[in-house]
This record gives C-alpha cells, sequence and structure tokens, in this order.
C-alpha cells in the first residue's frame, strides 16, 4: 500500500512553503518516523517525517514552491525492508590477506617528475600532488615558485584571475521574502525615529572580568553582555509602559511583561526569536535562554511559537563591528535597541581626560505612541543601569530600595 505525504498546517497565516532539502533519495527505504526532507515556511524550517516505514517515491523537487496539502512523495509500505550489507569475515577469508612488507609502506618518490632540486625537496616534504601544480619552467620543468604558488593558492591555476562578469540569478527563500516585505513594511507604516546615547561599558566588562569563571562553573553558561543590556530593557520598559506597547488599530496594547526578541544572524537570514518573560528571569536564565535560541537558529530548528509574540527587540550590531546604525523597528513592536561596537575612546572626567571602553546605543521607536521624552528617557535609564550595575539587582539604588524611598 501507498501512503501519501503532505504539506501539513503549519501556522494559520502561513499558506506556502518551500522545499528546501530532501534528506532521503528517491527508490530509497525510509524507516518509520525517519526525517526525510526540510521544509521553509516564511517563518521557519521544519521537517517532514515519514508516517510508515517504506520505499519513497519523491513528487515535489527541491525549490518547489508548494502550498499547504500539496502532495510531496508517497511510500511503499509494502517494500520490503533491505537487509544490512557486509558479513563477517571467516578464517578461511583471512588466509587470503596479503600481509604487506615493511618496504611496501614507503612511499616511492615521484621518479616521472620534471623539477628543480629545491623544487622537488618541497613536494616531497609537503608531499604535494603534483597533478595540481602547474609547471612554469623551460621545458615544462617545475621550478620552486610554481610548488608555492600551489600551496599558497591551492585548487587554483596560477596566472588566472579569481573573479569573473557572471551573472548567477539565485531564487529568494521564502525567510528572505518575509524579511523584506517585513522592513518595508516597518519603513512604510511607522513613524520611526531614532535617539541614540552613549554606554561606558567599563563597570559592565569589570564585573563580567571578576566573575565570569565562577558563573560559569555555578550556571553552565558564559557571562556575555546580552543578559546585562535584556535586564536593563526589562526595568526601563517597565518604567516606560509605551515603549513595551504597540498600536492595534485605534487602541494601544500595552504589557505587563517584557518578552524580548533577539535578533540572531542564522543562515538563511535574520530571524528574532524570543525570550518570554524575560523581566522573570535572573541573568543565569537569560544567557541560557540566549544560548538555546541562538543555536536552534544556527540549525535551522527554531519554530513559529519561538519567534512570534515579541513586545521589544535587541540587535547587537557589535559583533559584525558596527559603530553605530539606525535599526528598524520589528513591527508590531514599538521600539528596538541597537547594541554596537566597544571601542576605547577618550572622555572627559571631572576637568580630565580619560580613556574608556564607550559603547552608542541606539533606540528605534515609533512616533506615533512614544514621545521624545519617554524615548530618551529610556535610553538614559538604560546607560544608567549599566553604568551602574548594583542596580541591577532591584531596579534602583540598593540603600534606596533598603528605606523604600
Amino acid at each position: 500500500m501507498a501512503i501519501e505525504i503532505k504539506v501539513p498546517t503549519v501556522g494559520e497565516s502561513i499558506n506556502e512553503v518551500t522545499l528546501v532539502k530532501w534528506l532521503k533519495k528517491d527508490g530509497e527505504y525510509a524507516n518509520r518516523d525517519e526525517v526525510i526532507a526540510e521544509l521553509e515556511s516564511e517563518k521557519a524550517t521544519f521537517e517532514i517525517n515519514a508516517e510508515q516505514g517504506g520505499t519513497l517515491k519523491i513528487i515535489a523537487q527541491e525549490g518547489d514552491t508548494l502550498k499547504i496539502g500539496d502532495l510531496i512523495c508517497s511510500i511503499d509500505t509494502d517494500a520490503a525492508k533491505p537487509a544490512v550489507s557486509g558479513t563477517l569475515p571467516t578464517k578461511e577469508s583471512y588466509s587470503k590477506v596479503e600481509i604487506a612488507k615493511p618496504t611496501d609502506e614507503v612511499v616511492k618518490p615521484q621518479t616521472d617528475v620534471k623539477a628543480t632540486p629545491v623544487a622537488a625537496a618541497i613536494i616531497a616534504d609537503k608531499k604535494v600532488d603534483v597533478k595540481g601544480v602547474t609547471a612554469s619552467g623551460s621545458n615544462g620543468k617545475i621550478i620552486k615558485q610554481d610548488v608555492l604558488d600551489a600551496l599558497n593558492n591551492p585548487g587554483r591555476k596560477p596566472g588566472v584571475e579569481l573573479f569573473t562578469r557572471n551573472d548567477r540569478p539565485e531564487k529568494m527563500s521564502n525567510l528572505r521574502k518575509t524579511i523584506s516585505r517585513r522592513l518595508v513594511e516597518a519603513k512604510n507604516t511607522t513613524a520611526m525615529l531614532t535617539t541614540f546615547n552613549e554606554v561606558d561599558m567599563g563597570p559592565v566588562m569589570e564585573i563580567r572580568k571578576q566573575y565570569k569563571d565562577k558563573f560559569k562553573e555555578a550556571h553552565g553558561v558564559n557571562l556575555g553582555f546580552m543578559s546585562f543590556f535584556t535586564k536593563a530593557c526589562c526595568y526601563a520598559l517597565q518604567e516606560f509602559k509605551s515603549v513595551n506597547a504597540y498600536l492595534d488599530g485605534e487602541n494601544i496594547i500595552y504589557h505587563d511583561y517584557c518578552d524580548v526578541s533577539i535578533a540572531v544572524s542564522a543562515p538563511k537570514g535574520l530571524v528574532v526569536p524570543v525570550i518570554r518573560n524575560a523581566e522573570s528571569l535572573s541573568m543565569a536564565g537569560i544567557e541560557a535562554a540566549v544560548v538555546d535560541l541562538a543555536t536552534k537558529a544556527k540549525n535551522n530548528k527554531l519554530t513559529i511559537e519561538e519567534m512570534t509574540g515579541g513586545t521589544f527587540t535587541i540587535t547587537n550590531g557589535g559583533i559584525f563591528g558596527s559603530m553605530m546604525s539606525t535599526p528598524i523597528i520589528n513591527i508590531p513592536q514599538s521600539a528596538i535597541l541597537g547594541m554596537h561596537n566597544i571601542v576605547e575612546r577618550p572622555m572627559a572626567v571631572n576637568g580630565k581626560v580619560v580613556v574608556k571602553p564607550m559603547m552608542y546605543v541606539a533606540l528605534s521607536y515609533d512616533h506615533r505612541i512614544i514621545d521624545g521624552r519617554e524615548s530618551v528617557g529610556f535610553l538614559v535609564r538604560v546607560k544608567q543601569l549599566l553604568e551602574n550595575p548594583s542596580l541591577l539587582l532591584f531596579g534602583k539604588d540598593p540603600v534606596s530600595s533598603l528605606l523604600e524611598l
């Protein structure tokens, strides 16, 4: 009996997917529940499993755009499972094995190669395959520079230009289409504005330097910058409610929780998985969530649920060396914080010039619901919390908290 495998329903708003890759070949036997293909929607990549064991008959091809319910393949469940190939060696077979003599194990020099003595010595020492060496000496002789060129540029013929003028069209993935559409929509439908500030990262860097080993030993994750920024943003979001809100028609939806989206560069494009209730997590909890989501993103294992529903976004262009940028809002959210590269700069402190590790931070926001006072106040609050990390314990000065001021 042949059973049909169709594109499953993967989300309310998703109508089509792309067949990214077949993991089994046509006519190959697939075990029950074995992954046979990868599909990609506009939001995530997911796997298709064999519902029953049998021989696979491929119908849809890699790169095809499929509708929900379209036929992907069929599985012949009546097909017999192939036997495991290979048998154990018998006693008689061992007698037929020829034992190599010691002299057989020595690699004989390539005596038929035309090369200068120096070139021949390098070939023997580096075990260079002469088939990949282009001879430029007289009478087709390999010289020293020919061997060095082959070692420095494996697979490239000397004198051949690396670049061409060829055009290579490549179909946009569903994920890239979605990214493009959402970025244009954000620019066209929001009154986006960006405000900047700078943060002295010295106090945070000192804490990381002092406690990173103990933190890793105690919690099993590294102490990174993201937990400090997420913690600071959560306090600021609870103080400046509109930065954590978004527009829904004529209503403003406010949130009493902080579902923080983190921008992650995945192999197929930018994704923004969500740390749920980040305001309730410890520093270690935030770091563990970041590692988990980033790992899933790099392996294309994020689910749709993990990428939807954020209330605020943090993006870190500093890991790529960005010094300053104006990040685009992740709609329907109303604000996004951009982290950047840490650079030592001369700063004026009490009339003296002091070199400090500084980071520019940027807040892009929707001016329709966030006023300038709130956007600037939010960013200043984040700056204060990061430059005084002890405030992250209670969200305010410990003495003020003790005195309930």
